[in-house]
């Protein structure tokens, strides 16, 4: 197992510990014989500790006042997850302990196809398990809804989904319908969000948000307060009111930017009843990574084509004078590797995926222009013919470097 190097010092609760760069605390053995001066001396130095793992489970602790910030170790949790030294400093109750360790363990169970920093993931794991409003922000195509989803596997709970952007009439989809019969005439039939916040530890995905008719959000409202949590049924005789279960979470999706026309300005109110978890771009070598996972059979060439070219104009949307408004999604990249696959050339699924999404007005200046010119570079067509002036993308490519 790899040695790390810890910092001692005392945490809040005046014990000694080992911490690492992004402030895990693990107990330091202070009362063992063997180690009780130079652990001490390192607490009260504030001294960097390697841990050095021997054969059989053992270890032992070098006191070094060489070390520095940059030989700290960054996270020590998953390097330490079955030694006693991942035990919490503090005394917790057992509980809270296995809680604590499942969220550390919880990066074994993300999947190779969703792309999120180990942080991020064990962050909206704990949030989840907690039952706090979580919201994913994103570019589209990023993985917002894969990683709800996954989390959700990952927690073995009952799943609810509701994709409020495709939602016309927020108060049916929310609250329920009145209804009419012959034999008993008017009765109100309560919707299937009524039911999900009553299941006790349900996660409940609510996807597009930023689509949300606003009447959507004002009757979200107290459901998502902390300090009210209760959906009140106002067609329903007698105006019940029902309360939110034990445990229900509730993860919502948005896209949030000036490029996303049909989405809304969403009230500040209602964004400060979540937690935010933002789902970052890929590079081109993850980009790589990813497709080469989903499509093994396909030329590693033609992959790294593809990633390049996303990741250009990732690069070009964020320049001060970019050419482009928008840029190529890993949606987008996952199903033009799928046209590859299917035999398809990557000009043909440029011309179908990529080229679709820019306007062509302006010519030789258009935004499909320049595209194309990114496709270009990575094409052979079999002739030498220059159908576009690449130097200004050689330009954009030096400028990423």
């Amino acid at each position: 197992m790899k040695n790390v190097i810890l910092k001692a010092g005392i945490n809040e609760s005046g014990k000694p510990v080992l911490t690492d760069k992004v402030g895990n605390q693990f107990e330091c053995p202070v009362k063992d014989k063997a180690n009780k001066q130079k652990l001490t001396w390192a607490v009260k130095k504030e001294a960097f500790v390697k841990v050095i793992n021997k054969e059989g489970g053992a270890m032992s602790y070098s006191v070094s006042n060489s070390s520095t910030d940059k030989d700290w170790t960054k996270d020590a949790s998953s390097m330490l997850l079955d030694q006693w030294l991942n035990k919490p400093a503090a005394n917790v109750p057992a509980e809270q302990a296995e809680v604590m360790a499942f969220i550390q363990k919880s990066p074994e169970l993300k999947p190779d196809t969703l792309k999120m920093q180990d942080l991020k993931w064990k962050y909206l794991v704990r949030s989840a398990m907690r039952g706090k409003n979580i919201m994913m922000t994103g570019p589209a195509g990023c993985g917002k809804t894969m990683a709800a989803k996954t989390v959700v596997n990952a927690l073995d709970r009952p799943e609810f989904y509701f994709n409020l952007g495709a939602t016309q009439d927020p108060r049916a989809t929310l609250i329920g319908n009145v209804h009419f019969n012959k034999e008993s005439g008017t009765f109100f039939s309560e919707s299937m969000f009524v039911k999900a916040i009553q299941t006790e530890n349900a996660v409940i995905l609510m996807d597009e948000l930023s689509r949300a008719h606003p009447e959507a959000w004002n009757i979200l409202m107290t459901v998502l307060d902390e300090g009210q949590r209760y959906l009140r049924l106002d067609e329903a005789d007698g105006s019940p009111t029902i309360k939110v279960a034990p445990g229900v979470t509730f993860i919502a999706t948005a896209n949030i930017g000036n490029e996303y026309t049909a989405t809304r300005v969403m009230d500040r109110a209602l964004l400060d009843r979540f937690i935010i978890v933002e789902m970052d771009t890929l590079n081109a070598s993850e980009e790589f990574e990813l497709l080469t996972k989903l499509f093994p059979n396909v030329d590693t060439k033609t992959v790294n084509a593809i990633s390049e070219i996303a990741h250009a104009t990732r690069v070009e949307v964020k320049s001060e004078v970019a050419r482009i408004s928008t840029s190529i999604s890993t949606r987008a990249c996952v199903e033009m590797t799928s046209l590859v696959y299917d035999g398809f050339s990557l000009t043909e699924a440029a011309e179908v995926i990529m080229y679709p999404q820019y306007d062509d007005a302006g010519g030789a200046d258009s935004e499909r222009t320049f595209v194309k010119q990114l496709v270009q570079k990575f094409c052979d067509d079999g002739t030498d013919e220059d159908l576009f002036n690449t130097e200004d993308v050689d330009g954009a490519d030096q400028d990423q470097q």
